[in-house]
């Protein structure tokens, strides 16, 4: 099966698994243990689109705690940046029409990454929306440092094992509404 066919037919299990399992943002944070995640000062989340695994309920946890910040596309061929997130800011449309904080906003360089996904393995592998846009923007970042990236799924999202090129990059663990899921790497 091709990516794109693989890509459609997980978008048609994600709207039925966000519908079979609603309060899947509760039982997210339940499963996220205090000794689950690294040390981190920031993270940066992402705003859900369609049937994509809400982590605001998530990511308002983490604030307490750290700097937040969400990603925001200046073109649709360069990475993200990440831009502090103010909950009392208004939102705006990026060049991929996601909502993101405006080019005031102070960019992060987070040390933990919330990702959506379509499907994810427990080897830490990866399959986005297609673009490719998150595996440049953590190329990039882990060159300059560390950074670990958590993706965030429903449990039925898991396959046997997820296509990847030479150029998708690897989780550091899964948080679904049944499991935390840390993968072993050799990233350092």
């Amino acid at each position: 099966m091709t990516k794109t066919a693989l890509r459609a037919q997980l978008r048609r299990l994600r709207r039925r698994l966000a519908a079979e399992v609603p309060d899947a943002a509760e039982r997210v944070v339940a499963r996220l243990g205090q000794d689950s995640l690294p040390a981190f000062a920031s993270f940066a989340g992402y705003v859900a689109m369609g049937s994509e695994l809400d982590p605001s309920l998530l990511m308002r946890q983490l604030a307490r705690h750290a700097r937040a910040a969400l990603p925001a596309a200046a073109s649709r061929a360069a990475p993200f940046v990440f831009r502090a997130w103010d909950l009392a800011e208004a939102l705006r449309p990026d060049a991929f029409g996601i909502p993101s904080p405006g080019p005031s906003a102070p960019i992060i360089q987070p040390d933990l990454i919330i990702a959506p996904l379509l499907g994810f393995d427990r080897r830490g592998g990866r399959l986005g929306q297609g673009s490719g846009l998150y595996d440049r923007t953590l190329a990039e970042l882990r060159r300059e440092k560390r950074v670990f990236v958590l993706g965030l799924a429903y449990s039925g999202q898991e396959l046997g094992e997820a296509p990847m090129d030479p150029h998708d990059q690897r989780l550091d663990a899964i948080l679904t509404e049944t499991e935390f899921i840390r993968v072993a790497t050799d990233r350092g």
